[in-house]
């Protein structure tokens, strides 16, 4: 019988620029291994697909974001995760309030002790900055 692959789930404040980015490199990084969704903490892109910049940052290094569509955070994605994925403190805060005793303990910062800037109103050095630290970083969370 095959292992489940492990079930990542990353979160950042719209789902619009670094967390999904992050459920892609993490996918495509750890294939079979992993199932991997992203949310965010507020709805106001949900269902609208990923920050321009972002997509055009993520496929100056190979990897795809055209198909995301804006998820909000849900206590249903929570429960789906084994590790739920923050982009900063912020975003952790915000899943602390939502989680329970059962799924706080999966709660964990994408970055270990420090948060994945927000590039959103930057320029495009910093978009592809982002996607430079979020794939640095995606080892830790790859079996």
């Amino acid at each position: 019988m095959t292992a489940r692959p492990r079930r990542l789930l990353t979160v950042c404040l719209g789902n619009h620029c670094r967390s999904p980015l992050a459920a892609v490199i993490l996918a495509q990084l750890g294939r079979d291994a992993v199932e991997v969704r992203s949310a965010g903490t507020r709805d106001k892109w949900l269902g609208q697909p990923a920050r321009a910049e972002m997509v055009a940052a993520a496929a100056a290094r190979g990897y795809d974001m055209r198909a995301h569509l804006g998820v909000h955070i849900s206590k249903e994605l929570l429960d789906w995760a084994d590790v739920v994925l923050a982009m900063d403190a912020g975003n952790l805060a915000a899943l602390r309030e939502l989680a329970d005793e059962r799924t706080v303990p999966k709660l964990a910062l994408y970055l270990d002790d420090r948060d994945v800037p927000d590039p959103w109103g930057k320029d495009a050095a910093a978009f592809a900055d982002v996607v430079t630290l979020i794939e640095d970083g995606a080892a830790r969370h790859l079996p």
